[in-house]
């Protein structure tokens, strides 16, 4: 008994430090996008927990020059067992009992950082109630950003990384 104990506490440890692993593995722009939609969804009063980045699903960029880039990234966020505001997260578990969380990012960033202008878009929606006009909007939306004119849209680039 006291192994199978043992076993479950390594797999736990295990799968909290996969979801910060995955998010350490994130280029520090994309991950500043999911920072921003985590901020989004902690100013929420109805949420409870706190999430962290599961995966990417979509991740591209434009990058026209002189230092700026403009970023789209579509990824899961997953509830924890920690509580909202939790700031040591190594010990923090995915619940399996709660939705993901899809979210879209897209904003410009010139040097590094987010920029203000355009404003930042974040939409983020539990997985279930997501529908196919919203991700229709959600791409409109990042395209009509203020991109440079003549410059290919932000979703028709080919960034993986």
């Amino acid at each position: 008994m006291a192994a199978l104990l043992l076993l479950f506490s390594v797999g736990a440890l295990f799968l909290s430090s996969n979801a910060q692993e995955a998010y350490d593995k994130l280029p520090e722009t994309y991950r500043k996008g999911v920072d921003l939609a985590l901020e989004k969804l902690n100013s929420h009063t109805g949420i409870h927990h706190h999430f962290l980045f599961l995966r990417s699903i979509t991740k591209s960029d434009i990058e026209p020059g002189f230092d700026v880039t403009y970023i789209y990234h579509n990824f899961y966020l997953k509830a924890t067992k920690c509580q909202k505001g939790t700031v040591d997260t190594t010990s923090c578990q995915f619940r399996n009992d709660r939705p993901l969380i899809d979210c879209a990012v897209c904003y410009k960033t010139f040097g590094g950082e987010i920029e203000q202008e355009p404003k930042p878009y974040v939409h983020c929606v539990h997985k279930p109630a997501l529908t196919e006009e919203m991700k229709t909007t959600r791409v409109d939306h990042c395209n009509a950003m203020g991109y440079s004119s003549g410059a290919p849209t932000l979703l028709a680039s080919t960034g993986t990384k």
